[in-house]
């Protein structure tokens, strides 16, 4: 359905009903969906990705525009730092000389760029706009760079902190039964180095063994009969 520009001519004022407002509401709604990331975080001198990803309700042509702009932290002029019809052309001028470099994959909704060795002057908003004639009406997705060092970048999220409290009484048990066994182990060696022996009087913890038991048993009866046998021998 094709949206008109006018009404048919006709006495007085055309009355817009409900159903036609809603049409005219579609039919300004955005043809292209544009998604990236609000939020990046870079390192000094190391490659950054910024993402971009779209949906048109147009099939992919050659038509199709890609555009990068750039405004500092500090504020001031947006600025073209990157351009996408067919083949990628980098800025050739400006801070991001030669540092700009094409990721995506438009076939694919793709328009994702990388930024080489980033500085902290980079901080700023990047803007991803993407064409798709005759889809050309899109939301304005913006991306917060924020470039800092690597040795100031760690940060305690609460995954793990979590994990910490978790595993910390585990590791602390285990440290406490090592020590444990490590000084058993530094006795008994002391007591080998020393020619530790048990005495002969001294009753062994070890349990005796049933088979042991038996034959003493045995050998007892037996001397205890010879005894007997013995007194029993009439003159």
């Amino acid at each position: 359905m094709r949206c008109r520009e006018g009404f048919p001519p006709g006495p007085g004022p055309p009355l817009l009903p409900r159903g036609v407002l809603l049409l005219l509401g579609v039919c300004n709604a955005f043809s292209l969906e544009i998604k990236a990331s609000p939020k990046v975080q870079a390192f000094i001198g190391e490659q950054v990705s910024l993402k971009c990803t779209f949906k048109s309700s147009s099939p992919i042509s050659d038509r199709l525009t890609v555009d990068w702009t750039y405004r500092p932290l500090s504020g001031g002029q947006m600025e073209t730092i990157f351009h996408y019809q067919s083949v990628p052309y980098s800025t050739a001028v400006g801070k991001f000389k030669d540092r700009i470099s094409w990721i995506g994959n438009v076939a694919q909704g793709d328009a994702s760029i990388a930024l080489q060795s980033p500085v902290m002057s980079d901080n700023g908003t990047f803007i991803c706009s993407v064409k798709n004639p005759p889809d050309v009406y899109h939301n304005i997705p913006q991306t917060t760079l924020t470039v800092m060092e690597r040795g100031f970048s760690f940060q305690l999220t609460s995954t793990t902190l979590l994990s910490i409290l978790v595993f910390l009484p585990s590791i602390i048990v285990a440290v406490l039964l090592l020590v444990r066994m490590g000084r058993k182990f530094g006795v008994l060696k002391e007591k080998k180095k020393t020619g530790y022996k048990k005495s002969s009087i001294e009753v062994s913890d070890e349990p005796e063994n049933p088979e042991t038991s038996r034959c003493l048993g045995k050998l007892r009866d037996w001397c205890l009969n010879c005894v007997d046998s013995d007194e029993e021998d009439p003159y």
